[in-house]
């Protein structure tokens, strides 16, 4: 059944993510965004990740969409008609840096280290004397960002702060008239 789920999820997801870049409106983009977040939450729910799918809710479906939507009303369109979201005349270098970014992450994922600790078990991977796991999620991502004697991911977590940031600025060129 998860894995059922994970697929409806994921092609769901897929294709909200297409419909984000290849929406003719801008308001449509805006809203297909709103079900991608929502369908990146329900990943996080099949990983037994509940407090991530939360804030993803709350964060990104919630706050950055709605502001992205604010931004979008508060600015005046001259002709209702009008396609707002016009093709880009560099999609060939955004293609060329996709493709990059791509091949970095597939690269990155395949030639380091972390990727042998998927096959120990949590115990072993942070060390059982020095990190016991508690039984809490909350706690035990809490334990992860900031315990200096386990391995911390501060560093993520701060890079996942920039993403909201991203929208933000986003939010904000779209929002300036020109």
């Amino acid at each position: 059944m998860a894995t059922l789920l994970f697929w409806v999820v994921a092609i769901v997801l897929v294709g909200s993510a297409l419909m984000v870049v290849g929406a003719r409106k801008i308001v449509h983009s805006a809203l297909a965004l709103v079900v991608v977040f929502a369908m990146a939450a329900g990943i996080y729910l099949l990983l037994n990740a509940e407090f991530i799918a939360i804030v993803q809710i709350l964060i990104y479906a919630g706050a950055v969409t709605i502001l992205i939507l604010f931004a979008l009303m508060l600015t005046r369109v001259s002709n209702q008609n009008e396609l707002t979201n016009p093709n880009s005349k560099t999609w060939w270098a955004a293609l060329i840096l996709s493709a990059l970014v791509g091949a970095g992450v597939i690269l990155a994922s395949t030639f380091t280290h972390s990727t042998t600790l998927l096959e120990k078990s949590p115990v072993a991977a942070y060390g059982s004397n020095s990190c016991p796991l508690p039984t809490n999620n909350v706690a035990y991502i809490g334990q992860l960002l900031y315990s200096p004697s386990c391995y911390s991911y501060v560093l993520p977590f701060e890079i996942a702060s920039l993403v909201l940031l991203v929208a933000i600025i986003g939010a904000i060129v779209i929002a300036r008239e020109d």
